[in-house]
């Protein structure tokens, strides 16, 4: 009886020390990348013998005393499925193993933009049914150290179950090569929405770079839990600065009201999301309001009030009678005006927004902010009165730099693959200058972190999008920020997709995600795999003044330039002289150049094509139908010049 107890006490040990554990990413339906040494790690006990078995392949390691391992298989040609098997004390078994293409998808929202938010998903979803393409979505998750494994994530097989959470950009660029190369494709999904590129960087970058060297010295290398306590305290202590008063729920119950006297609140544009103001990136309750005048006359009249979208709930008062409440983010609020509620004189329009995560506050279009009397309306546009009564206190991703590097990253390093796709820099719009430092750091870390060589590395330029309704006269940060993208070319092994002809100047997320992922994909084909063809539309090359014109010389011409109208007339061309007032400009195109002159310019210098927020209707292109893309020929200093990353403290 004693020797069967021991041998039970044996196996039970045995079991328990069946401890070869593979990261998330090594799992069934897997995609591995072909043509390259394929790396395969792992944990086990200390010194534990692991065998590594895949196709013919049969590889055997000894796990150092931390019980890490890894090897090397050799490259594979694109095929499946296979079995990867790996055993030592137990053994694991990774099921339907295709080997092909793989691309990393990474960025902020419009990466993050899930098949299911498209307008005609319904089309496109019976329309999938593809196993060769599968998807890996990695789950959101921030760490201040650099983690070993990801917090959560599975692959997931293209088929019309799945396919609705796919990133959408990413999904329509792996169908494109999946059509052109027929041999599998993966797609590793890595994004978060609202995020900047600093915290997709890692440490060590910014510890070797001139720029951020000091900035990192003063980020404290300590656990979350600690970032956490420094991060709470200086987020309350920043509020309560910007507000001049503290963050307490005291007196709400009298903010809906007429009487209540809200002349020391600070103000804030609306509509546009506090993240992009003075309130930053929080979580949490404010409340808003706004005062209008009414005449006698106007406040008899049927009446509705339209407060555009809220991000994430509002509840919504006029003269303190609440008028409506919605908790989708993405509805327009439409509310109806009771009778009797509006007052000759004096008027206030008082909203209660609840922010869970992400984005906060009023946006969306102007027009779409009103009170409405079927015969005419009162804009309510501008400046509101803003009161933080509550913070949500959450770390944010961009709360220090690194915390997505680290979480979201680092884990998937050196797992092999082609090439990344990068959708981002909207959340560094204000700091455009510095991104043209901050970005090519974060491809360059990427790539020195991997050791896979400069990987291809091709990027979305951002879009039109009426943020700050900047342009030539006051400046504008959305077009020095895809200024900062064209300048990141100089990269080698980089691309640009441009998209200025489908964004939407009225929504920060165009839902056009397929044009995006079939441009990105006509690079990948012409600079990867050899399909040769016209894939960029015409980039600046150089100017020569000749009198009171500009010409200008592009590359990337295709088979020649043209506009998107087939017009002569190019719009969204401005010249100016040395005076830097810029003035709208006549353009035309003759013998592949583009001619540039003003008559209320003599004498010019310099040329801006796009330079605005809201660039939609530039429309130069080449006869391949690509859109040329925005720039500058002058060197003057622009409005974000003095922007830096700061952490808060």
């Amino acid at each position: 009886m004693k020797k069967n107890i021991v041998f039970l006490f044996l196996i039970c040990s045995l079991i328990a020390n069946a401890t070869v554990r593979m990261p998330l990413l090594f799992s069934d339906g897997m995609v591995l990348q072909r043509n390259k040494a394929i790396p395969v790690w792992g944990w086990a006990d200390a010194n534990e013998k692991v065998v590594v078995h895949f196709n013919k392949q049969t590889k055997t390691i000894q796990a150092d005393k931390n019980g890490k391992w890894m090897v090397n298989l050799d490259s594979e040609k694109a095929g499946g499925p296979f079995e990867l098997t790996i055993t030592g004390k137990n053994k694991i078994v990774i099921k339907d193993v295709l080997v092909g293409e793989v691309w990393i998808c990474s960025g902020q929202s419009n990466m993050e933009f899930q098949m299911y938010k498209l307008p005609d998903f319904e089309t496109q979803k019976e329309q999938v049914n593809n196993p060769m393409i599968r998807h890996f979505g990695v789950a959101q998750d921030l760490s201040g150290m650099p983690k070993e494994d990801l917090k959560a994530g599975k692959w997931a097989v293209c088929n019309k179950e799945n396919v609705r959470d796919f990133t959408a950009v990413g999904f329509f660029f792996a169908k494109k090569l999946y059509a052109e190369l027929k041999i599998p494709v993966g797609i590793i999904n890595t994004s978060w929405g609202g995020t900047c590129v600093e915290t997709w960087t890692s440490r060590e970058a910014f510890e070797k770079s001139d720029e951020f060297k000091d900035m990192i010295a003063n980020v404290p290398q300590v656990d979350m839990d600690s970032v956490f306590e420094i991060y709470k305290k200086s987020l309350l202590e920043n509020i309560q600065k910007i507000q001049g008063f503290e963050v307490t729920t005291t007196n709400e119950n009298q903010f809906a009201t007429l009487d209540f006297k809200d002349a020391n609140w600070p103000e804030i544009k609306v509509p546009s999301l506090w993240e992009n103001q003075q309130i930053g990136n929080i979580d949490g309750v404010v409340w808003m309001r706004k005062t209008i005048v009414l005449s006698a006359e106007q406040a008899k009249k049927e009446a509705v009030l339209h407060l555009s979208k809220v991000d994430d709930e509002d509840q919504t008062y006029v003269n303190g009678v609440q008028v409506g409440t919605n908790n989708i983010w993405e509805a327009q609020r439409v509310y109806k005006i009771p009778a009797g509620v509006l007052k000759e004189g004096t008027n206030v329009i008082a909203v209660k927004i609840t922010d869970y995560s992400g984005g906060g506050g009023i946006y969306g279009d102007p027009a779409d902010l009103k009170i409405d009397f079927k015969d005419g309306n009162i804009p309510l546009e501008g400046l509101w009165k803003f009161n933080v009564v509550q913070l949500k206190i959450a770390l944010s991703p961009n709360s220090y730099p690194s915390l997505l590097y680290n979480a979201m990253v680092n884990p998937l390093i050196p797992y092999a693959f082609q090439g990344v796709l990068w959708y981002q820099g909207e959340a560094n719009v204000t700091r455009a200058k510095q991104y043209k430092v901050a970005f090519p750091l974060m491809i360059t870390d990427w790539r020195a972190k991997w050791n896979q060589g400069n990987f291809p590395f091709y990027f979305v330029q951002l879009s039109t999008y009426d943020e700050f309704g900047g342009n030539s006269t006051k400046g504008s940060r959305w077009a020095e920020l895809r200024e900062a993208q064209t300048q990141t070319l100089k990269l080698p092994n980089t691309g640009m997709a441009v998209t200025t002809d489908i964004g939407n100047a009225k929504d920060i997320h165009p839902t056009n995600k397929q044009d995006v992922g079939l441009r990105l994909a006509a690079i990948a084909l012409n600079n990867v795999y050899g399909k040769k063809r016209v894939y960029s539309g015409p980039t600046f090359k150089s100017q020569e003044v000749k009198g009171n014109q500009i010409i200008l010389t592009f590359d990337n011409t295709g088979s020649g330039l043209t506009t998107s109208d087939n017009t002569e007339n190019i719009k969204g061309f401005e010249i100016a002289g040395a005076d830097k007032v810029f003035h709208s400009a006549k353009a035309i195109i003759k013998n592949n150049k583009v001619i540039v002159s003003s008559e209320n310019v003599q004498n010019p210098v310099a040329i801006h094509y796009g330079w605005a927020d809201d660039d939609t209707e530039i429309n130069l292109y080449n006869k391949e139908k690509f859109p040329a893309s925005p720039f500058r020929t002058d060197d003057w200093e622009m409005i974000t010049a003095n922007e830096k990353y700061k952490v808060s403290k």
